[in-house]
């Protein structure tokens, strides 16, 4: 057999990040059928989206402390173990046990345990992988986790239209699968630990970090990043199906699968560039993007419209993520685990508010999911607002 290199790892990674997208936008998709399946209440899928990212925010606060003393591998290897069998009690549970929202909020906080140890450790894997454009390869890691939900999404359209979403439990098994595959395959690859971990005494502790008003601004970009992504992304699917009256195949694939391609796309060009563009500059303009693309979805009458709407915002909120974290590790030299782990709990928690804060203001008024969504734009604002603050402390100190 052939040895196995770091091109085998950040290829592994990327497959990783493709495991956190399933984990992140398969239930979305049954939102509706379980709603007439399992008599699921929209407060309860309130609670599926924020469980789904609670439980990762613990996890990451967790790792944050342990996952570099028990090892970077072992915790990648765990963490698609995990995965993999919520994936594969999602299918099981909803038809052996009575309460039917129980049954889904176990396997759920199983595979939402699963991924954030990955949000936590693939970023960092990837980094100290011997790469020569950091902030180029972040993008691109990134950019698995769209095409990870094209591929959930497309695959899954496909399948519900072959075999019906009645069936969608056989599809959760795939998942499960496709999961532990990936982990086997990562036992097998060479893995390092960041330069912060390697050389303990000039590694940046932890008061350190949160003491520096640049890590202060980029958690806060961090929150906001997840907030504006995942609000559109986890609310896109039901949008379209029940705010916009389109049918599901249709809002899937123009809604939440535009997105995602769009986003991609985005972080692929991002990735690209990333050397020749000033990465300050360029989140403002994805954050005014952002605003822009919230305003076309949900002020607009036109299902057209809104639904382009809806995918231009996986455009506007590309770099958001990936690019956040380049900036951070490239101020703030000998990144640690920790402060990775950190970032992942502010984009979590980014993750957990905005579907969330979208699902209370949506249930308060009737249902009305464009009424919820709308209230996205806050999150950009605080971006642009953020990163001119951090402009003009920068502009006083060079004076």
């Amino acid at each position: 057999m052939k040895k196995l290199n770091y091109k085998h790892t950040i290829i592994g990674c990327f497959i990783a990040y493709m495991v956190q997208a399933v984990v992140c936008n398969f239930a979305p998709l049954l939102f509706v059928g379980w709603r007439n399946e399992f008599n699921i209440s929209m407060p309860q899928l309130t609670t599926i989206v924020t469980v789904t990212f609670f439980t990762q925010i613990v996890v990451d606060l967790i790792s944050a402390k342990y996952a570099e003393k028990i090892g970077y591998k072992k915790c990648l290897v765990l963490a698609h173990l995990l995965s993999g069998t919520g994936f594969f009690l999602l299918g099981v549970l909803p038809y052996v046990m009575e309460k039917s929202f129980l049954a889904i909020l176990i396997p759920v906080i199983i595979y939402s345990a699963g991924s954030g140890l990955l949000e936590v450790l693939v970023s960092p894997v990837v980094e100290s992988c011997p790469t020569e454009n950091k902030a180029g390869a972040m993008s691109l890691l990134h950019s698995f986790y769209c095409w990870g939900t094209v591929g959930v999404i497309g695959l899954s359209t496909l399948y519900f239209a072959v075999f019906s979403r009645e069936n969608w439990r056989y599809l959760a098994f795939a998942w499960a699968v496709f999961a532990l595959l990936n982990g086997a395959f990562l036992v097998f690859v060479p893995i390092t630990k960041l330069k912060g971990d390697q050389n303990k005494e000039e590694r940046v502790h932890t008061k350190e970090l949160f003491k520096n008003k640049i890590f202060i601004v980029a958690v806060i970009l961090m929150i906001c990043a997840g907030a504006s992504e995942l609000a559109m992304s986890q609310w896109a699917s039901a949008f379209a199906e029940t705010g916009l009256n389109v049918s599901k195949t249709v809002g899937d694939l123009a809604g939440p699968m535009a997105f995602a391609v769009l986003m991609g796309t985005g972080r692929i060009i991002f990735s690209a560039i990333s050397k020749k563009v000033r990465i300050e500059d360029y989140l403002i303009v994805s954050a005014v993007g952002c605003i822009a693309s919230y305003m076309l979805a949900c002020l607009i009458q036109s299902p057209v419209i809104s639904l382009a709407g809806c995918a231009l915002c996986g455009l506007a909120v590309s770099a958001m993520w990936p690019a956040t974290i380049s900036f951070t590790t490239k101020v703030i030299p000998n990144a640690t685990m920790a402060m990775f782990a950190f970032l992942a709990v502010a984009g979590d928690i980014g993750c957990t508010s905005g579907p969330t804060i979208i699902g209370w203001i949506t249930d308060a008024f009737g249902g009305d999911l464009k009424k919820g969504l709308i209230f996205s734009i806050i999150f950009p604002v605080i971006i642009i607002f953020s990163l001119l603050f951090l402009r003009r402390k920068n502009n006083k100190k060079s004076a």
